[in-house]
């Protein structure tokens, strides 16, 4: 890393602009989620606007923690000037992320929070954080989904990583809208970690132990996807009425057709721009806020405004 920060000029919004490109990794979960396409989309685009080298890195799986730590501490023997993370996990990356700050690169944290008591322990300090209210998103996608029930109902959830701050954040949400209809009751909650084939297999269990359940909140749309595959296969999908959250492009046909009945956008372009935005401030020796939340969408079918 330089000893020195090259000079910078300032881009067509304001934020700064490196005269001899920064290095700045972005490091995610996997791409085999489509959200985290759409969070390295917005990344390029501050690659352009803001003049930096951006170097983008995932893990396999979303549950490949050990693989992002190692990502990182390859980043660290590469000097890179500043990383962007997405953690998979809360707590187990953030010993490396320590090693990096001490090592002169600076973090920016988004998407899923590092756990603060934690940070602190190993003393990994102003560490940025981009990101949305996850909890009241969830919240909101699963009061729509209990807006379509019109007298008592079963609804099961369908959790992420249980270790990450942002699955026990969307768990308390639609728990909260949950406990709002005494009418409606939580017979069934497990974890698929975020993924389409075990959203699948967990509804075939949830499914097969209470046939009776009629509302379906996944935390993520990729288990919402796999849940609903479950469901057309054994002709129940117009039975059980399905509440996601990411709003990725792959579950806008489910939305049109009224397989899934509700999503949140919560922008991940725009988390992997400002991450990258952030990083640069940081770069130049400005102090970007400690906490940056993304308004969110509720989207449906008819929210939807492209043509099907």
């Amino acid at each position: 890393m330089p000893a020195t920060a090259p000079e910078a000029t300032s881009g067509s919004n304001g934020a700064p602009v490196a005269a001899d490109p920064w290095r700045v990794a972005l490091v995610m979960k996997t791409m085999t989620n489509p959200f985290f396409a759409e969070m390295e989309r917005g990344a390029r685009e501050a690659e352009a606007a803001l003049g930096v080298d951006l170097l983008v890195r995932t893990a396999a799986q979303e549950t490949s923690i050990e693989q992002q730590v190692a990502i990182v501490d390859d980043l660290i023997q590469s000097d890179v000037d500043a990383i962007v993370i997405a953690p998979g996990d809360s707590t187990r990356l953030i010993p490396v992320l320590a090693q990096a700050q001490e090592a002169g690169i600076h973090v920016v944290n988004i998407d899923n929070r590092l756990d603060p008591d934690f940070t602190e322990s190993f003393g990994l300090s102003d560490v940025p954080f981009i990101s949305v209210d996850n909890e009241q998103a969830a919240f909101l996608s699963a009061q729509h989904l209990a807006e379509l029930a019109e007298g008592p109902a079963q609804v099961a959830i369908i959790e992420g990583i249980r270790d990450a701050d942002n699955a026990q954040a969307r768990l308390r949400g639609a728990l909260r809208a949950f406990d709002a209809r005494p009418d409606i009751t939580l017979v069934a909650q497990e974890t698929a970690n975020w993924r389409i084939d075990e959203g699948y297999d967990v509804a075939r269990d949830l499914f097969t132990a209470d046939p009776e359940i009629t509302l379906l909140f996944a935390a993520n749309d990729m288990m919402a996807l796999g849940a609903i595959e479950f469901l057309k296969e054994t002709g129940r999908i117009d039975e059980v009425d399905v509440a996601g959250y990411d709003a990725i492009e792959d579950a806008i046909p489910a939305l049109r057709e009224g397989a899934l009945d509700v999503t949140i956008d919560q922008q991940a372009a725009r988390q992997g721009y400002l991450g990258v935005e952030y990083a640069v401030r940081l770069l130049t020796g400005d102090t970007p806020p400690a906490e940056t939340m993304i308004d969110v969408l509720v989207v449906d079918r008819h929210s939807l405004s492209a043509p099907p």
